[in-house]
């Protein structure tokens, strides 16, 4: 057995002075010739005799049995998947209605997106309605796919294929998490694409978003895992940013999954009653919440696919934009006459689609400004187009951060800097070819870990993509989701413990 790397086995026995083994037969031959009586001599001399003997018979019994086992088998034993143990997940009961019916009723729609003014989708209706059997793909339409990850997240729990690093199990005592299968996302594009305008906003029975949180929150608050946790080792999907709008108050104790905490931050600035200006963030908090990646909606470049690049900073998006975003328009104009940089306004539709293809994967660097949320998906679509990520947003909080070093493959810039004319082109100017190169190796090497479409609908996710890693930045936080449950247990009745900030 030839093993490799940390695991290869030494020469053992090696004589210091010689460059082959140990001879046992010189050796006893070189031993004194005592006289009968000489016993403690003949004692000296046969212990190290004895010693060389055990040795080698320890080290033949372990190469006799690695024989029978594998290499393969040895390294994947020794695997950090493999050995660590895996998170144990229940999924709430709730019901179809709650999640694969609202696909259902989103592949029945014949109205275009009213957002956008056509349907995305149109053409594969008919394949997704001819379909008998199997579960309906998330939509294509990229105001909704982007979000995607409610689907790919139950899908993995769902499938008999169990290479995840999440177990299903049907027993509440034995589980980490409760896995809250609601797809709150689609929920809410369905109402914001096919609803009355701004009746997302509205708590009434016109609002088919706002039942079904009502809903969902009643059924999950009435059940026994949450009266026995008080909701902390619930997991709830919320990437879209206006998704379970009307009560995040009354899911805050549980983990969420967000692509940012940019929808948030108006909320907690209303209900702490803070002045100053600092969010207190009672909601919210990278202690117990995970940041997830959006999904990307461009296809992967690979590295060796990669050709020459022409533009040095490319944007498409739309230039106005609320709140935080307020400073993409003044990169904007800032930007837009300078040579060898292009900005132009972007549509979610194909035409829209096939224009970002080849102008990330014409550009050096792709910039990634605020908008109305910290981040977007963007910044996905430009690691998967090798375009190097030019991120100017101060307040971002990045996906899986602690597993991978964006620094590694993005530039990171202040907006006291990016709104100083001239800067940024020259500092982009600056770096060099080899940089570049080292940043565009990088970012081929992370890309599998933000893809969610490796999964399928007949096996668990891909250990190295997206889903799993969200899997492992949940039960990390395990220890800590526990601790909480048993101090909360143990305190007396009537007493409570003030809020205390969850700063990070």
């Amino acid at each position: 057995m030839d093993l490799v790397g940390p695991y290869r086995l030494q020469p053992y026995m090696q004589n210091p002075t010689r460059s082959g083994p140990i001879k046992v037969a010189s050796s006893l031959s070189s031993l004194p010739r005592q006289r009968s009586g000489s016993k403690e001599t003949m004692k000296a001399a046969v212990r190290p005799l004895v010693l060389v003997i055990a040795l080698l018979s320890f080290f033949s019994l372990f190469l006799l049995s690695s024989k029978s086992t594998p290499f393969s088998s040895f390294k994947s034993s020794l695997s950090p998947i493999a050995a660590a143990a895996r998170l144990k997940v229940f999924v709430a009961d709730l019901p179809r209605a709650l999640n694969y019916g609202i696909l259902d009723e989103y592949w029945s729609l014949s109205a275009p997106d009213s957002r956008i003014g056509v349907d995305p989708d149109a053409a594969l209706r008919p394949v997704v309605a001819a379909a008998s059997s199997g579960r309906k793909p998330y939509p294509e339409n990229p105001l909704i796919k982007q979000y995607s990850a409610e689907y790919w997240l139950l899908a993995d729990l769902e499938t008999r294929d169990r290479g995840s690093v999440a177990e299903r199990v049907y027993d509440l005592d034995s589980a980490d998490v409760v896995f809250v299968p609601f797809f709150a996302t689609l929920s809410a594009e369905m109402e914001l694409g096919w609803g009355r305008k701004g009746g997302f906003l509205k708590k009434d029975e016109g609002n088919g978003d706002y039942r079904r949180q009502r809903e969902v929150v009643n059924r999950i608050r009435a059940s026994e895992a949450w009266r026995r946790s008080g909701g902390r080792d619930h997991v709830f999907v919320l990437t879209d940013p206006v998704a379970m709008w009307h009560v995040r108050n009354d899911i805050a104790p549980a983990i969420l999954l967000v692509v940012d905490f940019g929808g948030w931050y108006k909320i907690d600035s209303k209900t702490s009653g803070n002045t100053s200006g600092m969010i207190q963030h009672t909601q919210v908090s990278l202690l117990k919440d995970v940041i997830v990646p959006y999904t990307h909606l461009l296809p992967r470049l690979q590295l060796l696919e990669n050709q020459h690049r022409h533009i040095l900073l490319y944007f498409k998006g739309a230039k106005h934009r609320h709140r935080g975003g307020l400073v993409r328009e003044k990169i904007w104009d800032i930007l837009v006459n300078e040579p060898g940089v292009v900005v132009e306004e972007g549509f979610p539709n194909a035409t829209g689609r096939e224009q970002s293809i080849k102008g990330m994967r014409s550009s050096e660097f792709c910039l990634h400004p605020a908008g109305d949320t910290p981040t977007s998906c963007r910044l996905f679509d430009a690691i998967f187009s090798l375009c190097i990520p030019v991120i100017v947003s101060d307040e971002i909080e990045l996906p899986f951060e602690g597993m991978v070093d964006y620094s590694d493959f993005s530039v990171f810039v202040p907006v006291s800097k990016a709104l100083q004319p001239k800067w940024l082109v020259t500092y982009l100017k600056s770096i060099s070819e080899q940089q570049k190169d080292i940043f565009r190796s990088n970012m081929a090497r992370v890309q599998p870990m933000f893809d969610y479409e490796n999964a399928n609908s007949t096996g668990s996710a891909p250990l190295g993509g997206a889903v799993n890693h969200i899997w492992r930045k949940i039960y990390h936080k395990v220890p800590m989701i526990k601790e909480a449950m048993m101090r909360e247990k143990r305190k007396p009745e009537g007493v409570s413990r003030p809020l205390r900030c969850h700063c990070t």
